[in-house]
């Protein structure tokens, strides 16, 4: 199964995961009948209270993050927090139908041998060393920001390539074998996704969002200077991101000098590309090409992923039976996301979101500008814990953290761009952080306990990073 599965436990260690879990019921009980705050619905701290304990179960490794959010959904409908056809919304939403096609589609790279030979080709150029394949990966993410203005349609693209890469460089997605470069390329490819997002104003479909806001505080963003202002934080963070990880969450087989070779003669062997590839090929590319043009043509992402899978079955380069023995881990992953963020938007839409921003407000009335400006970017991205979608967080709170910027004085434009920013590179705080995480934390390399470490350290990185380079954001920002 995927990533996200606890590790089968020995019985020397069952204890202990019992004792997780009771940890958990207790906090989660705890929460529920603490004294309601800041007068809000006794449904709404309950679901509060749920939600936060699931994540708190999967933090512990008491439960796997499809159990915790299957409990979750459960306990939502059963104490009546919620109705169940408010409960039961998330499978519904099209981007999460688009995260299920776009995992289907991506087998289907990898079955065709298409994977395999791009996997080859970047092998035999950079495959030297791991860390050079880091790089490879995130310059190929970059490079198609621009044109493609969802990062969960870039997911789609990038991690075919990834898995291939992995598989080819000798690392399965087990747990004896994930770390030889497998897991190091995995993370590296969300963590470079949150920056290829900041990066462009058309890299993350919330960037035009977080644009419209600001502009009713008087602050311009397009696509010129959103790269402008841009450029500085993210190049450095580009360089660093892989670098960090290659130390921090280190691959096992860090060299690879033969692995060149070993890749010119896989091709040779492969001879010219087969029917099946030109057909996964051409499909690809039209579907990146559907996915970058969907704003003009005004069609539906999820649309796009299930017509190019259809193309595959019909071809038969993609069967029944290969859906059917694959769709485990894109089915597992399907379920816990959809859960999560119908509770994160269920949050929302209660005004939980409003509500806590409004409460921070007050606290930092007497802050001077530059203090206030760093607490509400840091909090801004710590509150993400509580998301599970880039756009939902912004929605809720992009407009109330600028209300409460400018009432401190710190500069409209300044705070827009890094509250935008920080929507983009928080995105791999959690493995439920991003749409866009959805289909590497599946993979099998990622285990949900390595993503929350290193993704907050790749947060913490990038927050650094972007704080750092204010003096530069407010000069290029005026």
């Amino acid at each position: 199964m995927g990533g996200s599965n606890i590790e089968v436990q020995p019985p020397a260690n069952r204890t202990i995961l019992w004792i997780k879990r009771m940890i958990t019921l207790v906090f989660g009980v705890v929460v529920w009948y603490l004294p309601i705050p800041w007068d809000l619905t006794p449904n709404t701290w309950h679901l509060f209270a749920i939600f936060i304990t699931a994540i708190l179960g999967v933090l512990l490794e008491a439960l796997s993050i499809f159990t915790a959010s299957i409990i979750a959904l459960v306990a939502v409908v059963l104490l009546r927090v919620l109705p169940p056809e408010k409960a039961f919304s998330g499978f519904s939403e099209s981007f999460i139908l688009l995260i299920l096609a776009a995992f289907l589609v991506a087998k289907g790279v990898i079955k065709s041998g298409l994977g395999r030979r791009i996997a080859f080709m970047l092998i035999r150029r950079f495959g030297r060393s791991t860390l050079n394949l880091g790089y490879c990966i995130v310059a190929t993410d970059t490079i198609l920001g621009p044109a493609i203005p969802s990062n969960t349609a870039r997911s789609g693209i990038l991690y075919p390539i990834t898995h291939a890469l992995a598989l080819d460089t000798g690392s399965l997605p087990t747990k004896e074998s994930r770390r030889k470069t497998g897991s190091y390329l995995m993370m590296t490819a969300i963590s470079g996704h949150t920056i290829s997002s900041a990066l462009w104003f058309t890299g993350m479909a919330a960037n035009p969002v977080g644009a419209g806001i600001a502009a009713e505080f008087g602050v311009n963003m397009n696509f010129g200077n959103w790269f402008f202002v841009a450029s500085v934080p993210c190049l450095i963070a580009l360089i660093a991101i892989p670098y960090i990880l290659y130390r921090l969450y280190p691959p096992e087989d860090k060299y690879t000098p033969d692995a060149p070779g070993m890749a010119r003669k896989a091709l040779d062997d492969m001879g010219p590309m087969s029917k099946q590839e030109w057909i996964m090929g051409i499909t690809f590319f039209g579907m990146i090409l559907l996915w970058a043009l969907s704003p003009v043509l005004n069609i539906n992402l999820a649309i796009v992923a299930f017509l190019g899978l259809s193309i595959l079955i019909l071809s038969n380069v993609y069967s029944l039976d290969d859906i059917r023995s694959g769709a485990g881990d894109a089915l597992e992953t399907y379920v816990w996301f959809a859960i999560l963020y119908m509770m994160s938007t269920a949050l929302n839409d209660m005004g939980f979101m409003k509500t806590l921003g409004e409460q921070i407000a007050v606290y930092i009335g007497d802050f001077n500008w530059i203090t206030a400006y760093i607490f509400l970017t840091v909090l801004y991205v710590l509150i993400h814990y509580l998301f599970v979608s880039q756009t939902a967080h912004l929605l809720a709170l992009y407009a109330v953290f600028l209300q409460v910027a400018v009432n401190a004085e710190v500069p409209a434009a300044l705070m827009a761009f890094m509250l935008s920013f920080a929507t983009n590179y928080f995105a791999v705080i959690t493995p439920q952080a991003s749409s866009s995480n959805v289909l590497f934390a599946g993979s099998g390399y990622l285990p949900s306990r390595d993503i929350y470490k290193q993704g907050a350290i790749i947060t913490v990185l990038n927050t650094i990073i972007f704080l750092l380079a204010t003096p530069w954001i407010l000069w290029a920002s005026s």
